[in-house]
């Protein structure tokens, strides 16, 4: 079946739903690079106005990937609310757009109908919103869990703090960690992405970061972001870990190249409840990040947006703690400028958040994109008005292992401070109590990782 439609004199023809999804997308180098965009600017606006015309009903009958070869698909599909469905199945694409965007349409309005949506309905309903859109109804919706506290709730923005180090040296690690600390960061997460992926050094890490998290009674969670099958094993073998990470992508055959699949990650939820150190029930990790299938040859002909979102839907089924879309990462081959990059975080923190997931994002970019951090910040800033669950922070803004730049350690209290939110309560008393912050501000002491060298225990 072809889709059709007339503009400024043209007629402009559409030989499936996945092309006019593609074809719809606001420009993306991956999707020039994959063969799938637009051919110009007229063309992109015929797709967004076919899509427009589409009914719900349409994009869930015809998956990017089909039911019958794709895990993804079928979990996203089977898991789907048919009383709520429906309801919307007669809806347009427009339809769905302005009810999100009414100001009368609430947040447990929302919630609701997210039961009801497949992946390439929510990526249909983002193509059609401008960047405000996007913060405007992001900023509606919350989604809160818990692992051992609370994250996403209104008026909160935590922060994962990255203590990277280049050769996994734990006196490193440690340094960095109490830097971030003293600058407020790590209410979300202490997670470290480790150089070397093995049992014997994750466990050494967690088992530091255990070490510091209850001598200084830091209310918080703990992670080393290893392959998810070293996690297993590392737990397995007596680690402390409040959550297990992994990697996802937007379909089957590239979660296999990353090499899991559900089993994988229902395994390590299984685990954790047996061995695991965080209260839950929320204790898994995921990340995405938009073009990552096509890396893996896994994106099946469809735009990097849809399969972002189906990433979002695939997370959802295991309620995990914390999704996040680590946005510049993978380079201008995928999102090429800021304005790209500004425009892909804005669209993966509003997907994950409609779909029902607890949403952050890494705001990034590699050395070889044109961006630059002002451009960050304004990212960063932007997801803090719409109501992202947490940022990221590493020192300086610039992490020497992965060799990107992402935020600083001080940008989250920057943005806490013009946006009046607070970082999440148990950790904000915490802050308090060792004097780092009063009132929601950092004081004189914050920035000075002394102050952990000179209470009970090390140095």
């Amino acid at each position: 079946m072809s889709y059709r439609t007339m503009l400024a004199g043209q007629v402009f023809t559409f030989q499936s739903i996945k092309e006019v999804l593609a074809k719809a997308n606001e420009e993306k180098s991956g999707d020039v690079l994959a063969g799938v965009a637009a051919s110009s600017a007229i063309e992109r606006i015929a797709a967004k106005e076919v899509l427009a015309d589409m009914l719900l009903c349409e994009l869930r009958e015809n998956p990017v990937v089909p039911y019958e070869e794709d895990e993804v698909t079928r979990l996203n599909q089977d898991s789907i609310n048919e009383t709520i469905y429906r309801e919307i199945r007669g809806w347009t694409v427009a339809e769905l757009r302005e009810w999100i965007l009414d100001y009368k349409t609430t947040e447990e309005d929302i919630r609701r109908i997210s039961k009801a949506l497949t992946a390439e309905m929510v990526a249909a309903v983002a193509k059609l919103m401008g960047n405000l859109d996007l913060v405007y109804a992001a900023s509606k919706i919350r989604v809160p869990a818990h692992c051992n506290t609370t994250i996403g709730l209104r008026g909160t923005l935590a922060t994962r703090l990255q203590p990277n180090h280049t050769t996994d040296n734990v006196e490193g690690i440690t340094a960095s960690l109490f830097e971030g600390l003293s600058y407020g960061c790590g209410d979300a997460l202490i997670g470290l992405n480790p150089v070397n992926d093995t049992v014997s050094s994750l466990t050494e890490v967690l088992k530091r970061f255990d070490e510091i998290k209850h001598q200084f009674e830091i209310p918080t969670q703990i992670c080393v972001l290893g392959h998810i099958t070293t996690q297993i094993e590392a737990v397995k073998n007596g680690a402390p870990a409040d959550m297990i990470f992994q990697s996802i992508a937007g379909s089957e055959k590239g979660n296999a190249a990353f090499g899991f699949n559900t089993q994988t990650v229902l395994e390590a939820k299984e685990l954790l409840k047996r061995r695991g150190t965080g209260t839950g029930p929320n204790v898994l990790y995921f990340e995405t990040g938009q073009g990552s299938e096509l890396s893996s040859d896994a994106h099946y002909g469809a735009d990097q947006v849809t399969m972002e979102a189906r990433c979002y839907a695939y997370a959802r089924e295991f309620k995990p703690f914390m999704v996040n879309t680590v946005v510049g990462f993978i380079g201008p081959e995928y999102l090429y400028d800021s304005r790209q990059v500004i425009r892909a975080g804005l669209e993966d923190h509003f997907m994950g958040k409609l779909t029902g997931v607890p949403m952050g994002c890494d705001c990034c970019y590699t050395n070889h994109m044109l961006a630059e951090q002002n451009d960050i910040e304004n990212l960063a800033l932007l997801l803090g008005s719409a109501g992202v669950n947490y940022i990221l922070g590493v020192p300086t803004s610039d992490d020497v292992m992965l060799n990107y730049q992402t935020n600083a350690y001080h940008d989250s209290a920057a943005i806490r401070e013009i946006l009046g939110l607070r970082p999440i309560r148990e950790f904000d008393l915490w802050l308090e109590k060792m004097g780092i912050s009063e009132n929601g501000k950092l004081t004189e002491r914050a920035g000075d990782p002394t102050l952990f060298l000179n209470r009970k225990g090390r140095g």
